[in-house]
């Protein structure tokens, strides 16, 4: 993985002591804010006992994000491509969540906001749902919708409410 000053230096930015800062700051978990509805919607996922795998290409460990915003809980597996040797969209990386998780292909929802590399799920025959990649502010409700593909959780759920 580049350093940030060998980012800069690529890009030709003036200072590469600040852009190793930045990019040091990237990697701390407070840099990152989950979108709104993210905890709510893994909570739920969690009550309907649905199991969860956060698949990535990040270059870095998203653990501690997720710990440090109180989700870690509510993730069963976190498949890297760093730590897998295999990126999305390569069918591999998706089999493995998938067996990881207990599950059959045709009966996951790969939720991303990169058509093609999240759509190599879609290869293997998950359901791919995409959502837009927005700044935070921008997308209040955008993993909402995916409990709406799942249906109701219970029976009660499917009733009409007054």
């Amino acid at each position: 993985m580049a350093t940030g000053g060998e980012v800069a230096q690529e890009a030709a930015l003036p200072c590469p002591d600040l852009a190793d800062a930045l990019y040091d700051r990237t990697l701390t978990p407070v840099a990152w804010l989950p979108y709104p509805d993210t905890e709510s919607t893994l909570r739920e996922l969690r009550r309907r006992e649905i199991p969860v795998a956060v698949v990535s290409n990040i270059g870095w460990d998203l653990r501690p994000v997720f710990r440090h915003h109180g989700m870690d809980d509510l993730i069963e597996q976190y498949l890297l491509s760093f730590e897998q040797g295999a990126k999305k969209p390569t069918p591999t990386i998706f089999q493995t969540a998938c067996a990881l998780l207990g599950v059959a292909p045709d009966e996951v929802v790969m939720v991303g906001d990169d058509r093609t590399a999240d759509g190599g799920a879609a290869a293997l025959g998950c359901t791919v749902h995409l959502v837009e990649h927005l700044p935070v502010d921008q997308r209040p409700a955008a993993l909402t919708a995916v409990l709406d593909l799942l249906g109701p959780s219970t029976p009660e759920d499917a009733l009409p409410q007054i």
